[in-house]
């Protein structure tokens, strides 16, 4: 039986996207079967990790509004035992399309219930709000990872997420838990940095993972190889770091039976020239 995790956070440019792809492909990558869901009509996390949305038959939005099933929409990536259910332009309709539907926040979680037994994690990537798409991930997550960026203005907002995460599990998942904090474009040499390290540590405590990602220019420049970062530039600091979160995730998680990645620069992937 899997585990879905939501990564969401209604501000941008926090590092969901990022956080979604190199996560699930480490987990991956260290011998786990994972999923991503993209749930975000931009589709970053399905161009992310090479998947072109001109050739796609089927997307996430075929599957929420009955074209399809999850099954029929799943798309093997670059990575060896990850795949994608990908998105594209289609499923900025789906919200509307979806207002009439009984049960509406439940679609998603009815959607990747058959897939619970063919996958250890699945991961959804969820849109910077906190609309219908991104209440259908928090109903069907078992818990939500949330990405915040180490800045001051990372702390705004926070507590709306929050009042939406006690609200969807008070009205729609009971089970609904925390995953963790995890702090990225984490820059430690900065005092403001590190006073709002301390407001985010003091309001989640444990739940904040001890392993931050960095600012480092080749997470940036890896999706547009299609390319998660381990197989981009597996050495850099981007890369190490969301080894070392991979690995505390999982511990976290209780799996130790995984596969430990002694060789970084084994998973890299040739880059195209462009």
């Amino acid at each position: 039986m899997s585990k879905i995790i939501a990564i969401a956070n209604q501000k941008g440019g926090v590092g969901k996207t990022t956080t979604c792809i190199n996560l699930s492909s480490f987990v991956a990558a260290m011998g786990k079967k994972t999923l991503m869901v993209d749930i975000d009509p931009q589709g970053n996390c399905t161009s992310g990790i090479g998947v072109n949305s001109r050739d796609i038959t089927h997307s996430i939005y075929n599957v929420l509004v009955g074209d399809c099933s999850a099954r029929d929409a799943i798309v093997h990536t670059c990575v060896d035992g990850q795949d994608i259910l990908p998105s594209n332009i289609d499923l900025a309709g789906a919200e509307i399309e979806l207002i009439k539907v009984p049960a509406r926040e439940k679609v998603l979680r009815k959607t990747l219930q058959p897939l619970k037994n063919k996958y250890d994690y699945i991961f959804i990537d969820c849109p910077p709000s906190l609309a219908l798409l991104t209440v259908n991930a928090l109903t069907a997550a078992d818990s939500i990872l949330i990405p915040i960026q180490g800045e001051f203005f990372a702390l705004q907002g926070l507590s709306q997420l929050m009042n939406t995460i006690k609200l969807a599990k008070k009205h729609l998942n009971p089970s609904l838990e925390v995953e963790g904090v995890l702090l990225t474009m984490y820059d430690g040499r900065s005092n403001l940095v590190a006073s709002v390290t301390s407001e985010i540590i003091k309001f989640f405590g444990k739940k904040v993972f001890t392993h931050r990602i960095p600012r480092n220019i080749k997470l940036g420049e890896a999706p547009s190889y299609g390319m998660p970062i381990m197989q981009f530039e597996p050495r850099c600091t981007g890369s190490i770091a969301y080894k070392a979160f991979a690995e505390e995730f999982l511990e976290r998680n209780n799996d130790v039976e995984y596969t430990k990645i002694t060789s970084m620069s084994s998973l890299r992937r040739k880059v195209p020239k462009t």
